[in-house]
């Protein structure tokens, strides 16, 4: 869903609403039902949950602390489809070698700030930069320097890009924005 022409690149952001976010958020409220359900039927000795075998668990301590879980995994799973429902983290990058300004915009939380519109002249910038972190929990993103601002990631953090596509991403945009890759 990228666009790009002689002087305008624009690329849009995927958000929150994706399939990994939709299957955490279902099994997470799914989970946390089932412990208040199993929490509540100990505490008035009977079942609520008529598809599994009844055993008798003891509402204090065991009841109790399932029920904690349940209401917790409820308020986790409650916040996960909130972000899903704002689609949280979605936007476009927009770079205009005509006009010679660079707009990041990103959907936030709702409230005042919830718009989130980042402006810069494509003469502040400085250079495009990868970071590459290898191991466990490998992750590479593409960052643009702004003189003055300091680095803004162009890339979510978790969109697990190969190193060839991160450095054939970077060395397109940095011919696009004719500045140098650090």
């Amino acid at each position: 869903m990228n666009w790009r022409s002689k002087h305008i690149w624009i690329e849009f952001i995927a958000g929150s609403r994706k399939i990994n976010n939709f299957s955490w958020a279902l099994i997470l409220f799914l989970g946390s039902l089932g412990f208040l359900l199993v929490g509540i039927s100990s505490y008035l000795g009977r079942n609520l949950i008529s598809f599994f075998p009844f055993q008798q668990i003891i509402f204090f301590p065991q009841g109790l602390v399932m029920s904690f879980y349940g209401i917790a995994g409820l308020f986790i799973s409650s916040y996960l489809w909130c972000t899903i429902s704002w689609n949280v983290g979605s936007g476009y990058d927009q770079f205009d070698r005509k006009e010679g300004v660079v707009c990041i915009f990103r959907w936030g939380f709702p409230g005042k700030n919830r718009r989130i519109l980042l402006r810069f002249l494509m003469k502040d910038i400085q250079s495009i930069r990868i970071e590459d972190k290898e191991g466990i929990s490998a992750r590479r993103v593409l960052y643009m320097e702004i003189r003055g601002q300091g680095a803004i990631p162009l890339t979510r953090t978790d969109e697990n890009l190969t190193p060839q596509e991160i450095e054939q991403k970077a060395a397109e945009l940095a011919y696009f924005l004719r500045v140098p890759i650090s």
